[in-house]
């Protein structure tokens, strides 16, 4: 497994070791001893798995108040993402800056996001299939977010017209959101 740092403290992109022959191919993708020798000790509690129908929907940029924060582990099963993570740490040299990763079925990178950001993805291929795991349960209580189309965040879509839900249309801009500490 290869691990690619970010701008992002603790954000890293994750090439897992692919093993491929003539009926496709297997690999890892979360071995719980091989994270903690790399210094990643996360214990996951449950794995959540969407499907986006169409190209260009974008679900996000969401995150959990503490004490429900998580950390979380991304990857695609099917199609393609533009996966977007933002630091709203408020404390933190890089507030309000995110990255981009390109994840897919074919390149199957995979994102650990930890505590302390925001997260979103925008579909670049229709019935795109996403898994991740997370470190905390989902808490409805606890659960934000912050409009995916923030001026001062400036994230650059892949796309200009999306399709989002309702909850995702409604979110508070970056300096009127409840953030993490």
């Amino acid at each position: 497994m290869k691990i690619n740092e970010t701008k992002l403290d603790g954000v890293l992109v994750i090439e897992p070791d692919v093993f491929c022959d003539r009926r496709g191919f297997f690999m890892e993708s979360y071995n719980e001893s091989a994270f903690n020798e790399l210094g990643l000790h996360v214990r996951f509690l449950q794995d959540n798995h969407s499907l986006s129908i169409n190209c260009g929907t974008i679900r996000g940029l969401h995150y959990q108040l503490n004490p429900k924060t998580q950390t979380k582990l991304v990857r695609v099963l099917t199609g393609v993402i533009y996966d977007v993570v933002v630091d709203i740490r408020k404390n933190s040299p890089t507030f309000g800056q995110y990255i981009s990763v390109i994840l897919s079925e074919e390149n199957k990178r995979e994102l650990l996001i930890p505590k302390g950001y925001a997260h979103g993805f925008c579909t670049l291929a229709p019935n795109t299939q996403v898994a991740y795991k997370v470190d905390e349960y989902y808490s409805p209580d606890h659960d934000r977010g912050i409009l995916w189309s923030d001026p001062d965040i400036g994230i650059e879509w892949p796309t200009s017209n999306p399709v989002l839900s309702k909850k995702d249309e409604h979110h508070p801009l970056l300096k009127d959101a409840d953030l993490i500490i």
